[in-house]
């Protein structure tokens, strides 16, 4: 078995590297049923662990739309005849027992902007973390950090923007792991040839967080108040977690209720893909230009992705002036379509290499295509009749 240095080598053709020799040697084992399957179920409390973290990232960006003081920020924007007949639905009248902030907009942004301070710090020690120890207890204890802080917004926001913003960036380390944490849980119990379905089944809970949480949101903040937001989906997060600890497993080996024949499945698929070497090859995978390539479009989809998800709600109050109950209906269209389209591209990745022998770098690159170039499209394109709606709803395809 090649190990991973030498699989970084110059001397290795990309074709070579694309062919999975891994795969071919191995035997491959007969496929365990997938009703009520242990590796299935874990994509599925994984699903709603990350629906409840992008629940819980969100939230704050239309809860704050309802936190500060209108007269403080909103100004009339007269720039763009579109938006002037939306101004009339911030008059409709609504909830507002919630305590109000003199914030501007500048104080907003370090109010929003602050989370990820803490979110890129825990990234790579989150991986080797749970190398080390496993994912299960990391990612359950990074989501109950987030939820506790998350229950703990409103006393901050009362202590000062100080306080808050020092909450988010704590939420933000919390979450940082999670998704090393998942990584390193599949790398024991995905199939290679299920990879796709129970990847994009269980991140695909992130985008379904963001397409309940922003809506419900400023539902909430119009007919209760802003600070049921976080306690909702505070307890939603502790329930979670008691299920997470409770059912899953680090591993296949110590699941209580796998069936044998499943367990086996697991382990025949995955015996030859895991390695030996115990040090990581940091010249080498530094030195790789897939690596930078992969990087540049991973931070290329963040950008639209993180802004969007941040800010949108801000942009649709101050410039095209949408109450805070239309708001969240509005913010989270982009991505149900991201959703939507997680879900049924990992089915077709998958059966694209199955049944039509595709290589794995030839979906992969044709899927990442496809997404660039349709949100970037959507992001520029103007729909006179129906650019509320339509144009949101392709950006995130």
């Amino acid at each position: 078995m090649r190990s991973p240095v030498r699989g970084l080598s110059p001397s290795d053709s990309e074709e070579a590297s694309d062919s999975t020799p891994l795969l071919q040697d191995a035997p491959r084992a007969e496929a365990a049923p997938v009703c009520c399957s242990a590796r299935y179920n874990l994509a599925v409390l994984a699903f709603f662990g990350f629906f409840v973290l992008y629940a819980l990232r969100v939230n704050l960006s239309v809860a704050l739309v309802d936190m500060v003081d209108s007269n403080t920020t909103l100004i009339d924007n007269r720039t763009s005849k579109e938006c002037t007949e939306h101004s009339a639905s911030n008059k409709v009248l609504h909830n507002q027992t919630g305590k109000r902030y003199h914030w501007d907009a500048e104080t907003q942004g370090w109010i929003l902007g602050s989370f990820f301070y803490g979110y890129i710090i825990t990234q790579i020690p989150g991986g080797y973390i749970a190398r080390k120890m496993g994912g299960k207890l990391l990612l359950g204890f990074g989501v109950l950090g987030t939820t506790v802080f998350t229950l703990l917004t409103p006393i901050a926001a009362d202590v000062g923007v100080g306080a808050l913003i020092v909450l988010r960036a704590l939420e933000g380390l919390g979450e940082g792991v999670t998704f090393p944490a998942m990584h390193a849980m599949w790398s024991s119990w995905a199939p290679p040839l299920e990879r796709s379905k129970l990847l994009s089944i269980s991140y695909a809970g992130a985008q379904l967080g963001t397409v309940i949480s922003l809506p419900l949101s400023g539902i909430i903040c119009f007919y209760m108040n802003w600070t049921y937001v976080f306690y909702l989906f505070g307890v939603v997060g502790i329930i979670w977690f008691v299920l997470w600890i409770w059912l899953v497993s680090d591993i296949p080996e110590t699941h209580k209720t796998i069936s044998h024949h499943e367990k086996e499945y697991i382990l025949s698929s995955l015996k030859n893909q895991l390695s030996s070497q115990k040090s990581v090859p940091w010249i080498p995978i530094l030195k790789s230009l897939p690596l930078w390539a992969i990087v540049a479009a991973h931070f290329s989809y963040n950008w639209t992705f993180y802004t969007l998800l941040t800010l949108l709600p801000t942009y649709m109050k101050e410039i095209l002036r949408f109450s805070v109950q239309k708001n969240g209906i509005l913010s989270a269209v982009p991505y149900f379509g991201c959703w939507l389209c997680m879900i049924l591209s990992g089915q077709a990745a998958d059966h694209l290499r199955v049944k039509w022998n595709f290589s794995t770098i030839c979906v992969r690159r044709v899927f990442s295509l496809i997404g660039m170039l349709v949100s970037s499209w959507a992001l520029q394109i103007h729909l006179p009749l129906f650019q509320e709606w339509l144009g949101l709803s392709l950006l995130k395809v």
